[in-house]
């Protein structure tokens, strides 16, 4: 999984590299106005909550920094990726997750490969509106994968045999 992750990210600079400045931080109105940037920050900083939060043994996905600059600065978020694979090999551990849940908080018990796995379904979810916002602005060539789970490829794989 943390090997699916890294590819994952992998294919996702790659997307990002290709698509022109000026359409990563534009509203897309067909993402209720939300830009190519805002869903490459929400992944980042998901990423960022759980790397931050591995040693001290408590993640909140709810309190994240929430960076402009990421959304804004399409090298800044490609050079933030590239930290988020650079550290995303680590062993197994309990976790602590908190949640914000209409005016009180939840903590359920976690682990850091759960943690990972969420993260790549997120990443997945996030790439499939990115890719909605991509075809609005560009006509670029994407991968078959990207935005894909990996289950729904394999389920394609099959029907084709």
């Amino acid at each position: 999984m943390i090997k699916a992750s890294i590819q994952t990210i992998e294919e996702f600079k790659e997307v990002l590299l290709q698509l022109p400045d000026e359409c990563y931080a534009k509203p897309c109105e067909t993402l209720s106005n939300s830009s190519i940037g805002q869903h490459t920050r929400h992944i980042i900083e998901l990423y960022q909550c759980l790397l931050q939060g591995y040693h001290l043994n408590e993640i909140s996905y709810d309190r994240r920094k929430r960076d402009k600059r990421i959304e804004q600065d399409l090298f800044f978020a490609i050079q933030q990726l590239q930290e988020i694979q650079n550290s995303l090999e680590r062993p197994d551990r309990d976790l602590q997750v908190s949640y914000d849940l209409h005016d009180s908080e939840v903590s359920l018990k976690s682990n850091y490969f759960r943690e990972v796995m969420y993260n790549l379904e997120h990443t997945i979810h996030h790439q499939a509106l990115i890719k909605v916002g991509i075809g609005q602005f560009t006509t670029m060539s994407l991968p078959e994968s990207f935005g894909v789970a990996p289950s729904t490829l394999q389920y394609r794989n099959q029907c084709v045999r």
